[in-house]
């Protein structure tokens, strides 16, 4: 861009954050994610002012198609298409709080937020751990005579048996599960509360870490000292994924996520012909859509599904 089409976006004066369009956009967000969209911002107001602005000092309200169409075309030039969207919708959402400020009329805005996001072509993320892969896993738990066998142990029925995401079983208390295998899923993903279950030998398994841990009110997993000394605080995320790795390497299982346990509950609930709004609801997703997307069976259920199909017909003797 000229040197004068650049010195028309930059801010003339500093706004205060309660009136500045990226401000309001970004402390709406977490904490980690101010800290990403905030690298994104920054990006787009270096590109368009060949590096005279950041996210602060570059006037969001003065961006019209022309700009935002630009900035499209030099992301996709320089990033990924999945990092090239992410940073896109941190623009059309900074120029929507500057229509919600006033800032900009709704011809401007309209016009400026009508740009495409790019096209991601990518194979499914993660896996379905097979039976075997689990079994091993759950073997190098029980082959451990300590504490932590019998808690990873735990670890593993719940996010194999419920399906949870791991930072929802950390957030579980001992009170959130009850005799029955139902298990209390509070605030999981977008707020929203849920009941799951455990089959009987998950919830076996699940017993047998109560009886190390003891009965008192707290969470449900906890970190242990060494010498197997349980103390009664909340785990992290960061420790479901460390866990998860040791007991891989020791089980010989190839390398999974926490996550891949979730697709696994989806795709093996979907196989045993579990209808697919029923385990939508049981994973805690928005819509059928999403739970379709955690089915990592392969091509083998079509194949079993068409030889279900019966077509009437005799065979001629001489075949």
């Amino acid at each position: 861009m000229s040197r004068q089409s650049v010195k028309s976006l930059i801010l003339s004066k500093p706004l205060p954050l309660t009136i500045h369009p990226a401000a309001v956009y970004l402390s709406a967000l977490s904490l980690g994610s101010q800290r990403t969209m905030e690298g994104a911002l920054n990006t787009i107001a270096t590109l368009i002012t060949n590096g005279e602005c950041d996210a602060y000092t570059l006037d969001w309200s003065a961006l019209r198609y022309q700009h935002t169409a630009a900035i499209r075309t030099a992301l996709m030039q320089k990033f990924a298409p999945a990092t090239t969207n992410k940073i896109l919708c941190a623009l059309r959402r900074v120029l929507k709080e500057a229509y919600r400020l006033e800032l900009m009329d709704a011809s401007d805005y309209a016009k400026a937020v009508d740009f495409p996001s790019v096209r991601v072509k990518r194979k499914l993320r993660g896996r379905a751990l097979s039976p075997e892969e689990i079994a091993a896993l759950m073997k190098a738990c029980m082959s451990d005579p300590t504490a932590q066998g019998v808690r990873d142990a735990a670890l593993i029925a719940i996010l194999r048996g419920a399906g949870v995401r791991r930072a929802e079983v950390v957030n579980l208390d001992l009170k959130d599960i009850n005799p029955s295998g139902a298990i209390d899923i509070r605030l999981g993903k977008g707020g929203k509360d849920r009941t799951v279950y455990l089959s009987s030998a998950a919830y076996a398994v699940v017993q047998d870490w109560l009886d190390v841990r003891g009965r008192k009110p707290g969470p449900l997993l906890c970190p242990i000292r060494k010498g197997g000394l349980v103390q009664l605080r909340r785990m992290t995320s960061q420790a479901v994924l460390l866990i998860l790795e040791k007991r891989a390497t020791e089980s010989g299982v190839e390398s999974f996520s926490p996550h891949d346990f979730r697709r696994t509950f989806c795709s093996d609930l979907l196989d045993s012909g579990i209808d697919i709004v029923t385990v939508q609801k049981l994973a805690g997703h928005a819509s059928p859509a999403t739970t379709s997307k955690y089915d990592r069976r392969g091509e083998e259920p079509k194949r079993r599904a068409v030889e279900k199909l019966d077509i009437p017909y005799t065979l001629r003797r001489n075949h």
